[in-house]
């Protein structure tokens, strides 16, 4: 089921409104039967997949704890977890090329085709969370095993996440949620400005980005050097638009989930750009991974906290896909954190010299084209296919620039321009900000008519480029 079609957007209002319906005892049971009906239309295999794996990590969450065989049955669990996501995503890259060193014919990687592992990183991580949580006395394990099974299964995050945190949204299953006009409004108001983002802007992008990639020989270099400045753009509202679809449906349902974005593109170093994108990843990554090695290795002083940047980095890459180009990635953004963490001083003592407005704008700069420029290892199929198009950014004739301004519609410069402006006055404004919003949304009564004359205008515009699917970035990690 496509979640940018009309008929997802219908049915998730319809959904709403059914739910709030319901006695409170059948709210879980029908959330759960959504989110089934939801991951079944992808596949049904890929259903009774996530319930096995939701059942393996329930009893383990219930074991750890009441076993003086702690250690061994929290190893056991994580290794399992491990193994799923490296046999059903990773087995082209790893598993299959040992097979065919002794001639096999064995592919492993055939069976992520039979269960296509849609989400499995999301709810994998999850899992871990959730486990090592309980091992550590964090949380208690849940109970309830539907509860447990939407916590992995919610039907608005399954595909891409926020990855939540047990501790953080099952607490919330346990509350009775009334009706609320105003969370529900805001809920759908956030969604329906997640569908824009994708709709309008993303997917105007799309089709250039995609099909440069897949012709990289034939493309000259003037294109590709717009489109490296253009793709985390791109990337940025294809994938806040999807976070802003499943919190604003989430929301509508009574469930905060984990933030995911905060104006990005604003930060003036790529240490606080990871602070600020992709948040409930970076924040997983470290808790779990860059807290836990640092803190191992903490006789080593400054130098444990670089190994740990490196470590989880180069992990946050692989998470993103099976390939040397996502292992650079991480790599890059690595090598990035830990010189700006050993010359903070130095930066600092030149960057105060500096008037305070160019000192912000600087930093921003330099760290958008950081972000860029890294992100082709992102964006290309495989290394060799980043390495051609690095190769090839001296070889233009000029003439490809002017084709692709013209190509993509004027309304993505409005749209993308007006958002812009916005989140600028919103991080850098914030009276300024609040001003805007009181004066267009504070008197319900009084703007109304101005309120709805945008819903109407949002949903025109998407209604008329809405036709062209493209799939979400993320939906494939």
């Amino acid at each position: 089921m496509e979640i940018t079609s009309l008929y997802f957007g219908l049915l998730s209002i319809i959904s709403i409104f059914v739910f709030y319906l319901l006695s409170h005892k059948y709210r879980i049971v029908y959330l759960v039967f959504l989110s089934c009906c939801f991951i079944a239309s992808y596949n049904s295999y890929l259903l009774i997949y996530t319930i096995t794996y939701s059942l393996i990590n329930y009893y383990f969450g219930l074991a750890i704890p009441a076993s003086k065989y702690k250690k061994a049955l929290f190893r056991t669990g994580i290794v399992i977890n491990l193994s799923q996501l490296f046999i059903l995503k990773y087995a082209s890259f790893a598993i299959d090329p040992i097979f065919q060193i002794f001639n096999s014919n064995i592919l492993v990687s055939k069976l992520s085709e039979i269960i296509i592992p849609i989400g499995i990183s999301y709810f994998t991580l999850q899992g871990i969370g959730y486990l090592i949580n309980v091992k550590m006395g964090w949380e208690k394990p849940e109970k309830n095993f539907l509860h447990f099974l939407l916590y992995i299964i919610f039907f608005p995050k399954f595909l891409s996440g926020p990855i939540e945190r047990s501790n953080h949204f099952l607490p919330q299953l346990k509350t009775n949620q009334l009706f609320n006009e105003k969370q529900v409004a805001d809920g759908l108001r956030i969604a329906l400005f997640g569908f824009f983002k994708k709709v309008a802007i993303a997917n105007q992008l799309a089709p250039f980005i995609n099909s440069s990639y897949a012709n990289l020989n034939s493309v000259d270099g003037s294109l590709l050097w717009i489109l490296m400045f253009i793709q985390p753009l791109y990337l940025y509202f294809d994938f806040s638009g999807y976070t802003d679809i499943a919190i604003g449906f989430a929301k509508a349902f009574g469930i905060d989930l984990l933030p995911n974005f905060n104006r990005p593109f604003l930060s003036e170093n790529v240490t606080t750009l990871w602070k600020r994108m992709h948040m409930s990843l970076s924040l997983w990554f470290n808790d779990y991974v860059f807290k836990q090695v640092s803190f191992r290795y903490r006789k080593w002083g400054k130098y444990a906290s670089l190994f740990a940047v490196f470590v989880t980095f180069t992990l946050f890459g692989i998470f993103h896909g099976a390939g040397w180009n996502f292992m650079i990635l991480g790599f890059v953004q690595a090598l990035a954190i830990n010189y700006e963490f050993f010359t903070k001083k130095k930066r600092m003592a030149i960057f105060s010299k500096m008037p305070n407005f160019y000192r912000i704008w600087s930093g921003r700069i330099l760290t958008y084209i950081f972000f860029s420029i890294s992100h082709v290892f992102f964006f290309s199929p495989d290394f060799n296919s980043a390495l051609i198009y690095f190769s090839k950014l001296t070889k233009f004739s000029g003439s490809a620039a002017g084709s692709i301004m013209k190509g993509i519609p004027l309304s993505f410069w409005i749209f993308i321009t007006f958002f812009l402006i916005i989140e600028i006055i919103q991080n850098d404004y914030a009276d300024t900000f609040k001003k805007i919003q009181n004066m267009w949304f504070g008197d319900k009564k009084k703007n109304m008519l101005f309120r709805w004359t945008i819903y109407s205008s949002v949903l025109a515009i998407l209604f008329v480029l809405g036709s062209e699917v493209q799939q979400f970035i993320y939906a494939q990690f």
